[in-house]
């Protein structure tokens, strides 16, 4: 058992940084209530958390290359435990976004590449298997345990406890460090480079925020937004301003690595095809859980008046099908080869998301939800079984370090992605059915219609109905016209819900695409890929 001493405390590190992010996805709503903001506000919080851990990542991964993995996983388990204890006391939403967005993220980002390239040398064959379906199930584990610990914790005492917990825990993991063995990178000594960590920065920063602001600024007609570009919404032009600075971080790379200096990232990794196809699997797969993760809380929490702690209890079957198909992943492994086994996972994941989208409606068939749950669960736990060893058996140990950065690089720019772009699509929805549906409507008339679109113009949150019913009262909209508003904004929910959901079915099904270069032989049959045998 003492070669899995290690496994035990990486796989924890694992565990909290996914209940991390579970736990503040349950607590939308008394977050919105503690710091007297909206959704929007938190959802910007939330896709600034994996936007710095996906802006930061591959240096994260370089800087264990130049200093050892061992001791960045140390050093980013202390910056991560200092921005949780900040954010266990944080007053104000600012000193949140600092405390969790920022310093977490940045702790994040020194953990995770270097847990993932740790994990890899210290084992091998279906060793590493093994324990690439155990760190899976771990993060499954965290996704079950979050949203019911944090439920009950924010529902009955504060989600501030949880944070708190956190420090605890880093504590506990620091206490054990010498568990962990380092395997230096072969080969000689690796240079930082800054300019290409700045350039990656700027340009995943600005292409995420240009996603995250469309439901403020609009994509194409301005509404609340701050300046024009030619009297459109700044919007594309921010996501391209981001490409551009992308592209330019592109060419600096191949730049340095003809001078013979090291790279921040070498683009030829990407001529790797397990390698390729596992990123943009491990991108789709985030982009969806983590859309779905800041979608069904707003239904269950918004539309059906659930707290925290029930919100966390209709979780609780994606989360536990989840654990089990994710830690059964190497046992799937010697019978079905990885390709198969991740385009069952696809097929499970988009037939859970369509049966998910039968069920938003009104009134929450219990039942109908949780079957879907777990269908859901199963499928995301397929997928997590078998991608993160893709991506770290498709390359040498030298490369491990920068491997693990891109693999998490991926998965949190899918996060970031999941959470700004099915939000936006959220309320982006939410704006047109519920236009639509007042001016369709015979019971509102022209003057309160008016009235209707300046609000929407000024800016929309997805609110409660007692929430409009109270503001249409306030601003002086007739009683006889009330209940009509309030019945336009109940369909207009449900629309925007049912169509940010079936967007992630979208996504799901594209990823099919991206499976044709996954391994297809068994796990029995290929101990030692990745181009040193064990």
């Amino acid at each position: 058992m003492k070669r899995w001493r290690a496994l035990a405390i990486l796989g924890t590190a694992q565990f909290l940084m996914v209940l991390d992010t579970s736990v503040m996805n349950v607590s939308i709503s008394r977050l919105v209530e503690d710091f007297d903001t909206d959704v929007t506000a938190i959802q910007a919080v939330i896709t600034l958390y994996t936007l710095v851990m996906a802006a930061f990542m591959i240096t994260g991964g370089k800087l264990g290359d130049i200093f050892g993995r061992r001791r960045m996983f140390g050093l980013g388990l202390v910056v991560y435990g200092a921005g949780s204890a900040i954010t266990a006391v944080a007053p104000t939403l600012w000193v949140l976004a600092a405390g969790w967005s920022v310093i977490e993220g940045l702790g994040a980002a020194l953990v995770l590449p270097a847990l993932a390239a740790l994990v890899a040398g210290a084992y091998r064959g279906r060793d590493r298997a093994v324990a690439y379906g155990v760190i899976g199930g771990l993060a499954g584990a965290g996704i079950a345990v979050g949203p019911l610990l944090g439920g009950w914790v924010t529902t009955y005492l504060t989600w501030r406890l949880v944070f708190a917990g956190e420090v605890v825990v880093v504590a506990l993991i620091l206490c054990f460090f010498r568990w962990i063995e380092d395997h230096p990178q072969p080969g000689g000594k690796v240079r930082l480079d800054a300019v290409g960590a700045a350039l990656s920065g700027v340009g995943l920063a600005l292409v995420v925020l240009g996603v995250l602001q469309s439901s403020t600024w609009g994509w194409l007609r301005p509404r609340g937004a701050p300046f024009t570009v030619f009297g459109f919404a700044p919007t594309l032009f921010v996501v391209a301003a981001g490409g551009v600075v992308l592209g330019l971080f592109r060419a600096w790379e191949h730049h340095r690595q003809a001078q013979g200096r090291d790279p921040l990232v070498r683009f030829s990794l990407f001529g790797v095809p397990a390698l390729r196809s596992g990123l943009v699997l491990l991108l789709g797969q985030n982009l969806v859980l983590l859309g779905l993760f800041f979608v069904i809380p707003l239904y269950l929490q918004v539309v059906q008046g659930l707290d925290a702690f029930e919100t966390g209890l209709r979780l609780l079957p994606v989360s536990v099908t989840m654990l089990v198909s994710s830690m059964s992943g190497p046992l799937i492994g010697r019978f079905a080869g990885q390709r198969t086994v991740v385009r069952c996972g696809l097929a499970v994941l988009f037939a859970a998301i369509l049966w998910l989208v039968a069920g938003i409606e009104p009134r929450l068939d219990d039942l109908h939800f949780a079957l879907a749950m777990a269908l859901l669960g199963l499928g995301m736990g397929l997928l997590a079984s078998q991608l993160g060893n893709v991506v770290q058996s498709s390359v040498g140990e030298a490369d491990r370090s920068e491997a693990g950065g891109l693999q998490y690089t991926a998965q949190n720019l899918g996060s970031s992605l999941g959470t700004a772009l099915i939000g936006a699509l959220l309320i982006g929805a939410l704006v047109g059915v519920f236009t639509t549906t007042i001016e369709e409507d015979p019971r509102i008339s022209d003057a309160v219609h008016q009235q209707a679109g300046v609000a929407v113009e000024a800016g929309v949150s997805f609110v409660s109905t007692d929430r409009v019913r109270t503001s249409a009262v306030a601003a002086g909209v007739p009683a006889a016209e009330v209940d009509a508003l309030v019945d336009a904004y109940a369909e207009a929910q449900i629309g925007s819900l049912k169509a940010a959901i079936l967007a992630t079915a979208g996504v799901t099904l594209a990823g099919f695409a991206f499976t044709r270069r996954l391994p297809a032989e068994r796990l029995s049959a290929a101990p030692g890929r990745g181009g040193k045998a064990p």
